[in-house]
This record gives C-alpha cells, sequence and structure tokens, in this order.
C-alpha cells in the first residue's frame, strides 16, 4: 500500500511541484500528466531563450510588490520558498545563475536548455512518471481518491494537482470542483499607438521616464522603448500589468501620460530650461534627450531644437517643460510582449490554503502557478511564483497521510 499523486501540466509549476512531492515521500509514486508532447514550453522561450528564472530580490515584503494580484497571499509562502531559495536549488544541482544590472537573473549559459535539463534530469532522477499527450475525458474525487479517466485507462489517485497554466480547460476543472474563476485577461503587453508622431523613431530608448495612465492612480518608472507601433519597455510593460483589468475594461482605449525626464514637477524642468539659457545663451538645447526624439518633440510644438536658447522665449520653454512633463499618447490597442504571454485571473485565492496550495473546498486538491490568479511584472517574478508555489503544493501533497490500494 502506498500513495499516488497526480500533476496535471507540464510546466514549471507542474514540474517543480512534482520534483519535491517525491523528494517529501520516495515512497510514493508520482506521476504528471501533459497534453501535448513537450515539457517546460514557456522555459524554453523565457527571457528570448536565455530564461529569466528568478529576479535578485530577498526580501518577501519587496518582493510581493512585484505582484499586481496575489502580493498578500505570497508573503507567507515566500517565507518558506523565495528568490534565494532557488538560486541555491539550481546550485545545488550545478546550475548557476547570474544577476544581471536590472536584478534578472539568468542561467550563466544564457541558455534556457541549461534549466530544461536540470528540471528533468531531477525529475527522471526521482523517478516520476511522465506521461506527454494525455487526455483527460473526466476527473472526480470520490470518497477517499480522486478517480481520472484518460482515453484508455483509469487512475486513482490520493491527491490531484492542477498546474495547466491559463489554459480554460484547467479552469473548468477548477470550476468543476466549486472554485470561482476571475475572469483571465491580458497582461505585461505593450501599447499600440497608431496615431503617435513617433513611430519612426521606432528603436530609440529613455532609460528612465514616468508613464502613467490619465484618469487613474497608476505610475511606473523605468526605461522606455519607442517601437513602429507605439512604446514598449520594462516601464509600459509594468503599467500594464498594474492596469491590466481597467485597460481590458475600456477596450484598451485610454491616455498614455509620459514624463520623459521623470521629473518630480512641470516646474523643476522648466527653471532648468531657463538656467541653461541664462547660462549658456549661444547654445542649443541641453541633451535632456536622444537627439531625435528631442527634435521630434520640440518640432510638435514649432520649435526649432538647435536654436540658440538665448533666441528662445521663456513662454515656448514652458510649454516644452509641459510636454516633457506629461506628453500625452492615445492607445488603441495592446500586442502581446513577445511569446511570454501572462494573464490576470485564474482560480479566487480564496479557495486556497497558502500554507500548503490546497484547495479549501475540496480535500487533496492542490494548486501551483498561472492557474491562481496571480501574476507578476517582468523581470522573473512569474517563474517566481511558480517555483514557490510548485514547491508548496509539492510539499503538501508529499506530506499527505493517507493512502490507497493501487
Amino acid at each position: 500500500m502506498s500513495s499516488l499523486h497526480v500533476v496535471i501540466g507540464g510546466g514549471p509549476a507542474g514540474v517543480f511541484a512534482a520534483i519535491r512531492c517525491k523528494t517529501c515521500n520516495p515512497s510514493a509514486q508520482v506521476v504528471l500528466l501533459e497534453k501535448t508532447n513537450q515539457l517546460l514550453a514557456k522555459v524554453r522561450i523565457s527571457g528570448g531563450g536565455r530564461c529569466n528564472v528568478t529576479h535578485a530580490c530577498f526580501d518577501p515584503r519587496q518582493l510581493i510588490q512585484n505582484y499586481p494580484r496575489g502580493a498578500k497571499e505570497l508573503l507567507g509562502p515566500f517565507h518558506h520558498f523565495q528568490p534565494k531559495d532557488t538560486v541555491s536549488w539550481f546550485e545545488d544541482r550545478g546550475v548557476f545563475l547570474k544577476t544581471e544590472d536590472d536584478g534578472r537573473m539568468f542561467p550563466v549559459t544564457d541558455s534556457s536548455e541549461t534549466i530544461v535539463q536540470c528540471l528533468l534530469k531531477e525529475a527522471a532522477h526521482a523517478g516520476i512518471e511522465i506521461r506527454k499527450q494525455q487526455r483527460i475525458q473526466s476527473l472526480q474525487k470520490l470518497e477517499d481518491h480522486f478517480l481520472i479517466q484518460l482515453d484508455n485507462q483509469q487512475i486513482k489517485a490520493n491527491s490531484i494537482l492542477l498546474a495547466t497554466g491559463s489554459s480554460s480547460w484547467g479552469h473548468g476543472l477548477a470550476k468543476e470542483f466549486g472554485h470561482t474563476i476571475i475572469k483571465p485577461v491580458p497582461s505585461l503587453f505593450t501599447f499600440n499607438i497608431p496615431s503617435s508622431p513617433l513611430l519612426d523613431l521606432s528603436g530609440i530608448s529613455v532609460s528612465e521616464v514616468i508613464v502613467s495612465l490619465k484618469g487613474f492612480d497608476l505610475k511606473q518608472k523605468g526605461p522606455v522603448l519607442l517601437t513602429h507601433w507605439g512604446f514598449s519597455g520594462p516601464a509600459i510593460l509594468k503599467l500594464s500589468a498594474w492596469a491590466a483589468r481597467a485597460l481590458y475594461d475600456l477596450s484598451y482605449k485610454a491616455v498614455l501620460q509620459i514624463n520623459w525626464l521623470a521629473a518630480l514637477n512641470q516646474e523643476i524642468i522648466y527653471q532648468n530650461l531657463v538656467q541653461s539659457k541664462i547660462n549658456h545663451p549661444l547654445q542649443a538645447m541641453p541633451s535632456l534627450l536622444p537627439s531625435n526624439l528631442l527634435s521630434r518633440l520640440c518640432a510638435d510644438l514649432h520649435m526649432d531644437s538647435t536654436i540658440a536658447l538665448g533666441r528662445l522665449p521663456n513662454k515656448t520653454l514652458e510649454q516644452l517643460a509641459a510636454k516633457l512633463y506629461c506628453d500625452e499618447y492615445l492607445i488603441e490597442g495592446q500586442t502581446t510582449y513577445k511569446q511570454e504571454f501572462v494573464t490576470a485571473g485564474g482560480v479566487d485565492l480564496r479557495g486556497i490554503d497558502f500554507r500548503t496550495m490546497e484547495s479549501k473546498i475540496v480535500p487533496g486538491l492542490f494548486f501551483a502557478g498561472e492557474i491562481l490568479n496571480i501574476d507578476g511584472v517582468t523581470g522573473g517574478f512569474n517563474f517566481q511564483n511558480a517555483w514557490t508555489t510548485g514547491w508548496l503544493a509539492g510539499t503538501g501533497m508529499g506530506n499527505l497521510k493517507s493512502c490507497i490500494h493501487l
């Protein structure tokens, strides 16, 4: 007599949970069911094929500030398994990570395949049974076990982990068990601005700006990239995450406000321009921004950025200060960020015990990863959610005391 635990979903949360479950209970049988013919698909494409494993933020209270949804619930879990634990877990298995200037952490090989092979090797070493291209016909809870009906086989399991990502099928299973589903909407996307006069400046980046949405108390600070469809870059992606539901409700039509100099207020910009005019009346506009961009912003005000400052009236400098402080663009749509599709929405967190990731409604049913209404901003935070919730779910499953006859 032994226990059998089934993980549904071969993404990072599912694979990590399966490994953890087997580690906690080596005598248990752990079966992982994946509907496609490939495991860890998101890991493979993350970070342009480099895999942004986690983020070098090791204070749980600071870490949760990067989660528009799920921050409060993740505080406890991050005290049990956080980025430093992720780093240690991989290093113990010979995979070393490096930290980039913005805090993102990648394998030193700069290859996602390093992470994929580490996880698959660990799963094989643990003796996890992996079945690909598995179609689940039905899943039900009986008195002391779950019954999974596959195309040509039934499996009895002590516990089930749903780690099906953002798929509507996985949400449907959770709903059948009585869980509430928060409607998933896109998160982490770039802004389509077809009316922008800057579209031909695609490729120009500004290292530090403040972006916000007019009418909302939502602001993000960081780099912005001009694109041939509008705006991208870390600041835009973070703003899209925090404003995911608001923008969805507005059909992705809103006014983007850009503070190009990340200045505290408009008056400071104006006074600096006036001071430059007094000190250097024969010189042109100071290099506040990339020259092509500054020239275009000035042109919008019918200004010539190459004219000596002494020839510009203070009223004109005041108008420029206003534009640099709050430049407005009409958002008319969104574009998925590369292939790293992230959603806001999923299983309502009120139905989950975040000590173990077990359902409060159905004993023995666990959840991990993006199936939950948790999402982070760009930078490795979504993977950290997968590692943390997967680790807790695997621990909870492995420590279940009940057994069934196989």
